[in-house]
């Protein structure tokens, strides 16, 4: 009888022990919704000291700390500021003004610890996502040249026509000198530890980046991750030195070109739906594609009763480009569903848009996945994502939901980004949030996307805000 009171007792000692913490959690996650950050940072400091905890449950709580960081470093810009900037082309701008902007979306706010604060760059978005703002602007300051347009106006009707006459359907590749560089300043890490350093680096599984030659690498030793590894990255170990930056730096060369299918509906075969290739690129992935019930109500509005697999794709696509402007957009690491927050928010980014098109893609049958590095037109380099899109009986299509955005006159120009991409591309990811080579010990500064490098030494993580990027390119054809 002893015995099973014991036992009981032990069971019910359990019991709430399992109740207190899942009631600590409960309010640690209320704290974190209300934007309460301080009283969150405290509560997880408390339940790490108070709890034996396995090592993924620390390293998660640890996140959310980290996370909260992130948005605070995102939402830094006050009221005084945002009317600042505003002012320039509203004089009148007022409380009510601002108000209505806010609750929109056109105006990016968010609590923190009781004072509302504004995203870093919500004066400058509200001008790219509000179109009577827009206007107001152009009005203010005339019209601008847009050299990437110029461009593109005079670069795709080329490479269209060197891929009509291609077997590979691609043009003459593009011959570039790249020079990556990333900088942690003096003193960042105390000197003698080990800094541990990955760089996005070009992939060589792509037919449409090919003739890769690595020149240098200011390093002894470095390792390649092989293609097996979607994010494809040079890594790269130095000892801190006091009062030293430490400089991660390599060149390669490479040739890039376009490709455009000019795919007609009548191309299109009918999957092979028991393909593993299918399967994989049709599912649901956490945690950016999931096929949530917001997910299938906006399928529905956009693709209506269409099965053609080019119609369905060429209709998210214009859905996009007509609804969704860009705009600078919050660290992806901070944001839960990707997509959701396009259609919420009515505004994203490339690699945004690139993960809601990618998620309808697959929810309606069509196998997508993520494809991303850098965008390299001369006077226009920036990180980069875009997508690919299987056609049964033609294979892998890229596909730029950003890029589609843009107009030409030309009315297959204006298609072009549906079934085709530009020879001014550096392909570095093939799929997103994937593993590193060797694997990161601590989380990650871009959970999605990799591109402009990850940094850690053994006291953590170091964030974008400790280290500088620069890419240059030098174009040799």
């Amino acid at each position: 009888m002893k015995k099973i009171f014991i036992l009981t007792f032990a069971a019910l000692t359990l019991c709430s022990c399992s109740d207190k913490k899942q009631r600590a959690m409960e309010n640690i996650n209320s704290e974190i919704a209300a934007g309460n950050f301080t009283i969150a940072d405290s509560l997880i400091d408390s339940y790490i000291s108070q709890n034996e905890l396995g090592e993924d449950e620390r390293y998660e709580l640890n996140f959310q700390k980290d996370l909260m960081h992130r948005k605070r470093l995102d939402f830094r810009s006050d009221k005084e500021s945002v009317v600042k900037y505003i002012s320039r082309y509203y004089p009148e701008v007022d409380d009510a003004m601002l108000e209505k902007w806010e609750k929109s979306k056109a105006l990016e706010t968010m609590m923190i610890d009781g004072e509302k604060k504004y995203f870093n760059r919500a004066a400058r978005n509200l001008f790219r996502i509000d179109r009577e703002a827009g206007k107001r602007k152009l009005e203010v300051d005339g019209e601008s040249i847009d050299e990437l347009q110029l461009l593109l106006e005079k670069h795709l009707p080329e490479v269209m026509a060197q891929a009509k006459e291609s077997p590979a359907r691609q043009s003459v590749p593009k011959k570039m000198k790249i020079t990556y560089t990333l900088t942690v300043p003096a003193n960042t890490v105390p000197a003698n530890e080990t800094i541990r350093c990955w760089l996005p680096y070009p992939r060589t599984d792509s037919r449409r980046q090919t003739n890769i030659e690595l020149l240098s690498v200011d390093a002894a030793d470095y390792l390649i991750s092989s293609d097996e590894y979607l994010h494809k990255s040079l890594y790269i170990e130095k000892r801190a030195v006091e009062n030293e930056a430490a400089v991660f730096k390599y060149s390669f060369l490479m040739s890039a070109a376009a490709e455009w299918f000019d795919l007609k509906p009548e191309n299109i075969k009918p999957y092979d739906k028991e393909s593993e290739l299918y399967k994989k690129y049709t599912a649901e992935r956490n945690t950016h594609v999931i096929f949530s019930d917001l997910i299938k109500e906006y399928s529905a509005k956009i693709v209506g009763n269409e099965t053609n697999p080019l119609l369905v794709s060429n209709k998210i696509l214009q859905y996009i480009k007509d609804s969704y402007p860009w705009a600078s957009a919050l660290e992806y690491s901070t944001m839960a569903n990707i997509p959701e927050y396009v259609i919420e928010n009515n505004h994203g980014d490339c690699g945004m848009v690139g993960l809601l098109y990618i998620t309808l893609c697959r929810y309606n049958g069509i196998p997508a996945k993520w494809q991303s590095g850098f965008m390299l037109h001369p006077g226009d380099v920036n990180l980069h994502d875009w997508a690919e899109t299987y056609f049964e009986g033609i294979g892998w299509v890229p596909v730029d939901p950003s890029f589609i955005r843009r107009s030409f006159a030309d009315k297959d120009v204006n298609a072009f980004y549906s079934n085709g991409i530009d020879a001014y591309r550096w392909i570095v990811n093939d799929d997103y949030s994937q593993e590193f080579s060797p694997a990161k010990k601590y989380p990650r500064s871009e959970t999605v996307d990799f591109q402009r490098g990850e940094v850690e030494w053994s006291g953590g993580n170091l964030y974008f805000n400790k280290w500088k990027w620069n890419i240059d390119v030098e174009y040799l054809d």
